[in-house]
């Protein structure tokens, strides 16, 4: 692709929209369509366009393998450990709720200061903490394992 200026501009000049896009998937889930999974594959398509452009060696200095290979378990712990903080605070598992009674409620006085009805008016409820945390957790394990495979693929020897 080095001969191909135009294309490495118009792909320099899509990849933040692209990335812009993805975390209004992301964050517009819980009200709306998007959520996790489709913030994962857009984020992921967007390192994937930068690494069939610029190739595969630039790809992995912007995300390292190992780095993509932890954020695979980082976003399964913050899926599952979101039930399981659901479950250890009384509830079933991601029964959203309980995060509101033992997390939102019960912040410290130093916030009083913060104008509105009530010192933590700001703040969302269990249930959209909830989810928020959730599909995180599936946006960053969706957008790690499609660069995986990308890598698994763009990486292997061509067959002769």
């Amino acid at each position: 692709m080095n001969t191909f200026p135009i294309i490495r501009v118009i792909t320099k000049v899509l990849i933040p929209y692209i990335l812009l896009f993805a975390f209004y998937v992301q964050f517009h889930g819980d009200f709306g369509p998007g959520g996790g999974f489709q913030a994962g594959v857009i984020f992921a398509a967007a390192l994937i366009l930068y690494g069939l452009v610029y190739g595969l060696p630039a790809l992995q200095m912007v995300a390292p393998p190992r780095v993509v290979e932890k954020l695979i378990a980082l976003g399964l712990l913050i899926y599952g450990g979101t039930g399981i903080a659901c479950m250890l605070l009384g509830g079933n598992f991601l029964d959203y709720n309980v995060l509101e009674h033992h997390f939102l409620t019960e912040l410290p006085a130093a916030i009083d200061f913060l104008p509105g009805e009530g010192p933590h008016h700001f703040l969302p409820e269990g249930q959209h903490l909830g989810i928020f945390l959730v599909e995180l957790g599936v946006g960053i394990t969706v957008t790690a394992v499609m660069t995986m495979i990308f890598y698994a693929f763009a990486g292997r020897e061509p067959v002769a």
